[in-house]
């Protein structure tokens, strides 16, 4: 496990378009994402223990975040024939038995991660109502104790969006396993 901080955001970037099949047997296009509200785009897996710290926190941000009309897509980048349980199958069955409530997609070839300049899993990207990027942080304050949790950045940031159009809060970069790369 190698560890891995995000770095600063290129605020202002667009957000690349991607094609990509999803767990729920359909493929969504950033098309499918385009509603005039902020855009949460996270790279996450099965098995980064960063990831699975904080994934009854990303349930719950994307249960919140849907109730203000916010969509969120993850996306997993991951080498899936040297991390197995990263594949599309194992995917899968972690998105029903968790009842994930964000859109899950594979990233078999890699190529979003690298459009998005993505690093780590976790890796958040939040993109304003014109999708050009204006967070990119950490989920919260404390990623290893959910009762540690005091501030909820990438919630914050979201909401800061949705009714300010522009972020104001701090943003502290997100740390987690480096995306695992397939050999060249």
């Amino acid at each position: 496990m190698a560890l891995t901080h995000t770095p600063t955001g290129n605020l202002g970037m667009p957000c690349p378009d991607f094609t990509l099949p999803s767990v729920d047997g359909k493929t969504y296009s950033l098309q499918n994402f385009k509603k005039g509200q902020p855009l949460v785009i996270m790279f996450i897996c099965n098995h980064c223990p960063y990831v699975k710290a904080i994934e009854d926190r990303l349930i719950q941000l994307g249960h919140d975040l849907q109730e203000q009309n916010i969509p969120v897509v993850a996306i997993c980048s991951n080498d899936s024939q040297n991390y197995p349980e990263d594949s599309f199958e194992n995917l899968k069955k972690r998105y029903f038995e968790k009842n994930y409530s964000f859109t899950y997609l594979h990233d078999e070839k890699q190529s979003v991660a690298k459009d998005f300049g993505a690093v780590c899993t976790p890796d958040f990207f939040v993109f304003d109502k014109d999708l050009k990027l204006a967070y990119r942080g950490r989920l919260d304050d404390s990623w290893k104790d959910p009762s540690q949790v005091t501030r909820r950045d990438l919630y914050e940031a979201a909401m800061e969006l949705k009714t300010q159009n522009k972020v104001q809060s701090e943003q502290i970069s997100s740390m987690g396993c480096s995306i695992k790369w397939l050999e060249a």
